[in-house]
């Protein structure tokens, strides 16, 4: 698992490129004095670190005393900060919206209200422009301070303008918060939970989100609104499994943009996230033209300015773009192909350690345990569930419980039988803790309890007798979970027939006559 260093003053120096590292050493010594000295031997100090270590840090930083330490650090981690808002990104608009009231706070303390209002009315044209109501709110309450404070005779009726601007404004900034709860509350209830697996989870879902919905949603017409609004529908239908609505409010998320390209600069993370789930949602619901038009779509967008100007743009689009790769090979029933990825994604994963939340870690060690798992390498998708199951993390308990299960099934198939009673007791006691046992995965551990006593010549039709059973359960939202994490199907009808899992998926890929 990575090895993750909390320190955010050393997170701070690492994500440095090597043009803001030369800016922060010109912006400090401009005037250098004996504590400016120490911050920068601190900062070399911690650029050569691979890890935090402070008794070693104090080693090699001999001028810094303990007692020290506290306050050179965080005298360090303002001035870094304050040589990048030097090399400020122009085309951020929060940025300039920023520096702009910076300028019309100073004419207001100057004295010279008029030219302040200037600014501002500038100001609000350009948060108007770009949909940045909180902004929005800012200018019109200063403009109603400096109108209330001194006579201006900026314009008439200037009074009852700025009632009805700011009555607007605060509508839509209420709104744009209850739907962004909304979104956030789902949104955090699947990160901890994943898909709905009871009827009570489904039923606490849709009391999240009645609860939450505000009754005049219908009505919403400004950019957020809608952004915040097609986002709580998305994860509403995608925890409770209900693909084609998930499709189709992905594809509301992102035709806004498209709508509005402007916007893809001002709020690049939505885009990505929304392509991602765009992508995703043709992988659910098996829609492969769909898909790789979309990932091609998306990897033409991750050679943009957009995203390789900026680090957080760069690793979500990694994120997302391998993510959509994989799930492409699993589509097509290509998983030793597939397998060609795994270098690239674990020297990313190294790469933005420091970025990276433990969430996606897990998925991608989850994908690419399948990879592995439905190309026959089942020693080495054991590896990468050990580092699931043994990283003890409050996240995705149905990633969890579905990574024991595929571990069982791994270790079934490179016939550790002596271990499968024992794994099975702890995989079900584990699952059944979690509240996570499924009907179909009742039966699986029905089946691999009595198998493994089974001699082999009556395998075949118990793998017949389970496969016959689970077909039942295929259409039943809360049951499809079981199909979406494991290919349980498609695994029998390998057993069944005598080959690997990915010749069963790429048949019935080409019999689609997709390929």
């Amino acid at each position: 698992m990575p090895n993750r260093s909390t320190d955010a003053v050393f997170q701070l120096v690492k994500s440095l490129e090597k043009s803001e590292k030369r800016n922060f050493k010109l912006y400090v010594t401009r005037n250098t004095d004996a504590e400016d000295l120490k911050i920068i031997q601190l900062f070399d100090v911690l650029d050569k670190m691979t890890s935090y270590d402070e008794k070693q840090l104090l080693q090699k930083a001999k001028s810094i005393s303990k007692q020290q330490l506290s306050n050179i650090k965080a005298h360090l981690y303002k001035e870094i900060l304050s040589s990048l808002r030097l090399i400020k990104d122009e085309a951020n608009i929060d940025i300039q919206l920023h520096e702009q009231m910076d300028h019309a706070r100073i004419l207001y303390n100057k004295g010279l209200h008029l030219q302040s209002l200037h600014v501002l009315d500038k100001m609000k044209k350009l948060a108007a422009a770009h949909h940045q109501v909180t902004y929005l709110v800012q200018i019109l309450f200063f403009e109603k301070k400096i109108e209330s404070l001194y006579i201006t005779r900026s314009i008439e009726n200037r009074a009852d303008v700025l009632i009805q601007e700011v009555k607007n404004a605060s509508r839509k900034l209420n709104s744009i918060s209850m739907l962004s709860n909304l979104a956030l509350k789902l949104y955090s209830w699947y990160i901890k939970n994943g898909h709905a697996r009871t009827g009570q989870d489904d039923a606490e879902v849709t009391a999240i989100f009645n609860e939450g919905l505000p009754a005049d949603a219908s009505l919403c017409d400004s950019f957020y609104e809608k952004l915040y609004l097609y986002q709580s529908y998305c994860w509403y239908a995608f925890i409770r499994q209900q693909f084609l609505m998930y499709y189709r409010y992905t594809q509301k998320w992102v035709d806004l943009f498209i709508a509005e390209p402007l916007m893809i600069e001002v709020e690049t993370a939505h885009y990505i996230k929304g392509m991602h789930n765009l992508m995703g949602a043709h992988f659910d619901l098996r829609n492969y033209k769909k898909l790789a038009v979309a990932l091609q779509q998306f990897e033409q967008f991750a050679t943009q300015n957009v995203v390789l100007k900026n680090e957080n743009n760069q690793v979500q689009t990694f994120v997302y773009l391998y993510t959509s790769k994989i799930n492409k090979h699993f589509l097509e029933g290509t998983f030793t192909e597939g397998l060609g990825l795994v270098p690239e994604i674990e020297a990313k994963l190294k790469e933005y350690e420091l970025y990276l939340d433990r969430h996606r870690v897990l998925v991608f060690y989850y994908k690419i345990a399948s990879l592995y798992f439905g190309s026959g390498d089942n020693s080495r998708a054991i590896d990468y569930l050990n580092k699931i199951i043994n990283w003890k993390v409050d996240l995705r308990t149905d990633l969890q419980c579905y990574s024991r299960l595929l571990h069982l099934i791994a270790q079934y198939e490179i016939g550790n039988f002596e271990l499968i009673e024992y794994l099975s007791k702890s995989v079900y006691r584990f699952m059944a803790k979690m509240e996570n046992l499924s009907k179909v995965e009742e039966a699986m551990f029905t089946f691999l309890r009595r198998s493994f006593r089974v001699g082999a010549h009556a395998l075949k039709p118990e793998f017949e007798k389970l496969l016959t059973e689970l077909k039942k359960y295929e259409s039943n939202p809360l049951e499809s979970r079981a199909f979406a994490y494991l290919d349980v199907i498609s695994w029998l009808e390998s057993k069944i027939n005598g080959v690997h899992v990915q010749d069963v998926i790429r048949g019935k890929f080409l019999a689609t006559g997709k390929g």
